[in-house]
């Protein structure tokens, strides 16, 4: 059933939810192909090779390409950079011989840094690093690297890791210290200096996947069952022009890491009483979600909760002046009393069934919405949003102007379109607002039916701010 409002707006709320598998851990082996010359086409003329390697392959003859290079290119200066079909990320290094690897190609071709892909060991401060393939170009995309850190190294509590919850809490929380460490203690230093034109230096900064508000399984930094700290970053390794700068980048690998590695991934770096906070917390919200089927709710916003964000595109808690707190209504009033922290927390409980919310314009309504939208995720402490929980069958509704739809029953919505197109199987590369709202609660029922058969539960949510 749909309500066309007259003199005010109001939201609905109802649940369906799809959370998208956002573990995409780096392959922990990796077929490389390293440089051949230029990027033309396959069987084009192979590179005017002057060094060592072109001149035992061809003499002094020019060569022509296996099909796979192509273009003229100038040919590199030592063997080791031909085809190559080894994996080298199986390559076992001590770390204390980077430098010297890196001295080795000081000043030759960029592609020379393919010799540092491998796994470097450093036995001494205890943690792995696995370079799986280095870029090209110093204009491509920055190298990827993996760091493991042993667990009788990270000494992070058993606790914090005992369960999976925890354990994507923990993770969260070195992920943020990481991510400081590299865009603050690192920043002034990380970006090489001067730049002047293709030919000037550039790369060196080091940097990592951004966190958000929110607290979600990751691949950026894990921490495993056996206490094993997993970090994926990535590195623009130095240059000048096209020519590799071993001693930014000797600093790099033996300065910069090593400390990024002290100063986040490590226990006794971390402030304890915060870092149990925040493992603490996150079990918390998780297990208040767990709570409301059981109490006949599809939601709970917590009393005190601050649900206003800073702007459609900065999801922080807003710090103006006029910030208002939630406050449930004495009717829909309910309590909780949560594990970790020990406390009882009130707030609004919605039932399942129908809840309709009304209001003028700028009175809360959608900021509501956004608020349930996202309480199938746990968030930060401090985000204002902690204990504001829906189930996680959720979703949200909402007109979509101009999507395409196919072959959708429209017709308990809308049954007189102009020209008697037929709205039983409607069909339309650009949808308008009212017909795509309609198409979007229909297929919506088809899921429910699907939901409700294997869940039994369901909450979807519906803004009619933007259907009218």
């Amino acid at each position: 059933m749909l309500w066309h409002p007259l003199t005010s707006t109001f939201v609905i709320l109802i649940t369906i939810h799809y959370i998208p598998n956002t573990s995409t851990a780096l392959s922990n082996t990796q077929l490389t192909m390293s440089y051949r010359g230029g990027g033309g086409r396959g069987g084009g003329r192979g590179g005017r090779g002057r060094g060592e390697y072109y001149k035992n392959k061809y003499g002094n003859k020019r060569g022509r390409s296996d099909g796979h290079g192509g273009g003229r290119g100038r040919g590199v200066e030592d063997g080791n950079y031909g085809r190559t079909d080894t994996l080298k990320s199986n390559r076992v290094f001590d770390y204390n011989d980077i430098s010297a690897q890196l001295y080795r190609i000081d000043g030759k071709s960029y592609p020379a840094y393919h010799d540092l892909e491998g796994t470097w060991k450093d036995n001494v401060l205890g943690f792995d690093l696995t370079i799986n393939r280095t870029q090209s170009d110093p204009f491509a995309a920055p190298t990827r690297c993996r760091v493991v850190v042993k667990a009788g190294t990270a000494r992070l509590p058993s606790s914090s890791y005992s369960n999976k919850v925890r354990a994507i809490a923990a993770a969260d929380y070195i992920h943020r210290a990481f991510y400081n460490v590299c865009n603050n203690e690192l920043r002034a230093n990380q970006s090489i200096q001067g730049g002047k034109g293709w030919s000037g230096p550039k790369g060196g900064d080091i940097q990592i996947m951004a966190p958000n508000q929110f607290v979600i399984e990751q691949s950026a930094v894990q921490v495993m069952s056996s206490g094993n700290v997993v970090a994926q970053f990535t590195v623009n390794l130095p240059a000048r022009g096209r020519t590799i700068l071993a001693e930014k980048a000797i600093e790099i690998f033996t300065q910069s890491i090593p400390f990024m590695i002290k100063k986040s991934l490590l226990f006794s770096s971390f402030n304890e009483t915060n870092f149990k906070h925040h493992v603490l917390n996150i079990e918390d919200q998780q297990w208040l979600r767990t709570q409301l089927d059981s109490n006949n709710l599809v939601a709970f916003v917590s009393d005190g909760s601050l649900l206003p964000r800073r702007s459609g595109v900065d999801d922080r808690p807003y710090d103006g002046p006029n910030a208002t707190l939630f406050y449930s209504p004495a009717s829909m009033k309910v309590e909780f009393k949560l594990p970790n922290d020990n406390k009882v927390i009130t707030g609004m409980g919605i039932k399942k069934g129908v809840t309709l919310i009304v209001g003028g314009g700028f009175n809360g309504k959608s900021t509501l919405l956004d608020a349930l939208q996202f309480g199938v995720y746990n968030k930060i402490p401090g985000d204002g949003r902690e204990y504001v929980v829906s189930i996680m069958e959720s979703t949200k509704i909402r007109a979509e102007d101009g999507r395409n739809v196919c072959d959708v029953n429209i017709t308990p919505f809308i049954d007189n379109l102009p020209f008697g197109k037929d709205t039983s199987r409607f069909s339309s590369l650009d949808a308008s607002g009212s017909t795509s709202q309609a198409a979007n609660i229909m297929e919506v029922s088809c899921m429910y039916i699907f939901i409700y058969w294997y869940m039994n539960c369901i909450h979807v949510v519906m803004d009619f701010d933007v259907i009218l």
